[in-house]
């Protein structure tokens, strides 16, 4: 993850856990003093969107780029103009949580001016336990679709096996062994694989040859309570 720097956009399939992804990945940069900025694109699923956790990680220091206030729970396509004005800044890192499959990924294409001479990590997050992404085929299907609505390249491949509150050690491990498979058929990098914090303690990390993001659950049903990110004085 040390070497993921510049613009970080993360694109998946529709329930992919993209969002939680690019949540949790910016809280790791940041904690490992990285300047981060952080925008929600996704323009697609009402549910679930990066602003449900804006108050930690603006607590945290990273700057979060929104719809406007008044259209923060609207069900609308609003893309606002602060993106393009943070993408021509420079910046450490600025990571981009874009909208589901090809249909989310079109935004991207949208920005093609701010993001003119400059490189896009763009990096497909896999849940094999999820419709569509449990097969090599199917990924590179998913792949193939964001690309295309993007117009830019898929740089590599992050693994995000999990079943949510069901998920054991064996998933993880299934997961990883899946998306291993993926990266040497597409001959794209696995970044780096999630792990949920409660199963953390219990994981054999000798097991992977990739890095691991610990992930607390920020996006939850309002029956439950995110793990909340703990400040360091």
């Amino acid at each position: 993850m040390e070497k993921l720097e510049g613009i970080v956009a993360v694109v998946g399939n529709y329930g992919s856990g993209k969002t939680e992804v690019a949540i949790n990945f910016a809280v790791d940069r940041k904690r490992a003093g990285i300047d981060v900025r952080i925008a929600d694109l996704d323009l697609v699923n009402p549910y679930f969107r990066m602003r449900e956790a804006r108050g930690p990680l603006s607590d945290l220091g990273i700057d979060v780029v929104l719809p406007p206030e008044e259209l923060l729970q609207a069900d609308l396509p609003i893309l606002s103009p602060a993106v393009a004005g943070m993408l021509r800044q420079r910046g450490r890192l600025t990571v981009l949580d874009v909208g589901g499959q090809d249909f989310g990924a079109r935004v991207l294409a949208t920005l093609a001016d701010p993001l003119r001479d400059k490189h896009v990590n763009m990096l497909l997050v896999v849940n094999p336990f999820r419709p569509f992404t449990d097969t090599v085929a199917g990924c590179l299907k998913i792949r193939d679709k964001i690309e295309k609505a993007s117009k830019i390249a898929v740089t590599g491949i992050i693994g995000n096996a999990n079943l949510i509150d069901e998920t054991s050690l064996e998933d993880v491990y299934k997961g990883y062994d899946f998306v291993r498979a993926l990266s040497k058929e597409s001959a794209l990098p696995l970044m780096f694989i999630t792990v949920a914090a409660e199963l953390l303690p219990a994981i054999d990390s000798k097991r992977f040859d990739c890095p691991i993001l610990v992930i607390k659950r920020q996006l939850v049903p309002p029956w439950k309570k995110p793990v909340r990110f703990k400040q360091r004085g």
